[in-house]
């Protein structure tokens, strides 16, 4: 028999198929259908593309499970464009973010046991990791105020600042702590989200969340304006040889 060969299109029509069972009891308004089915194409178009820059015509096992997380937050991504305008559930919301929370782990793990680990399946994985933030942050503007959002923005103000500063986009060393905090910051988004925590206390552990970020963000950006430097201080004395040459 033929082994069917998955690709990233394949969780978009699992979107489409969950969307569509979540909107039996609890349907999407016309906004929270586009923001869903948005997400999902664009990621997996973007996936795509990495996969074809690089050769690759093998799915792996590691980008499988982050594309069902991918999948989960585009379908998180549905039913919070759709809150910003009428009512939705805030436990489906959150048990749907848990469940994406919980396979952050798994896809590394997989990635190392399989010998599968690639700069795409990193990218792919902290990108998802970015957005959820993003959308979770959105929803809890109405819990804790818009500076939350803060957190959901600065994966891409980073971003941002490397165009303006090449120098911020050169690959960053593996960091473990990086993956903690942005599981942490999810983890908090969550719990705001599922409204079981005072007011005081919910701006705090935004707070909390947020500091998190800027020292992980921070301790990033450091790292690469001392790498800057060394760069300079190598091509300097380089310069200055390269003159006393032609004279």
């Amino acid at each position: 028999m033929r082994k069917v060969q998955l690709t990233p299109w394949f969780w978009v029509a699992a979107g489409v198929l969950v969307l569509l069972a979540i909107g039996a009891s609890a349907p999407l308004s016309p906004a929270g259908w586009a923001a869903a089915l948005g997400y999902l194409i664009v990621s997996s178009v973007l996936v795509s593309r990495g996969l074809r820059r690089r050769g690759s015509t093998r799915f792996g096992a590691a980008n499988a499970v982050t594309a069902t997380r991918s999948m989960l937050v585009g379908i998180a991504t549905g039913l919070v464009a759709t809150s910003l305008t009428d009512r939705i559930s805030p436990a489906l919301l959150v048990a749907i973010v848990a469940v994406a929370l919980a396979l952050d782990g798994v896809d590394g793990y997989v990635a190392r046991r399989t010998g599968s680990v690639s700069e795409l399946g990193a990218r792919f994985d902290m990108e998802v990791d970015a957005f959820l933030l993003l959308v979770l942050s959105v929803y809890d503007v109405r819990f804790v105020g818009g500076w939350v959002l803060a957190l959901g923005l600065m994966r891409y103000a980073f971003v941002a600042a490397a165009w303006v500063l090449p120098f911020l986009g050169r690959p960053l060393p593996f960091r473990y702590w990086r993956k903690v905090v942005a599981a942490a910051c999810g983890i908090v988004l969550a719990v705001i989200a599922a409204q079981v925590l005072p007011p005081i206390a919910a701006v705090i552990a935004a707070a909390g969340a947020l500091l998190l970020l800027l020292e992980s963000f921070g301790r990033d950006v450091l790292w690469a304006v001392r790498m800057n430097r060394a760069d300079a201080r190598l091509v300097s004395p380089q310069k200055a040889s390269a003159r006393d040459g032609s004279r």
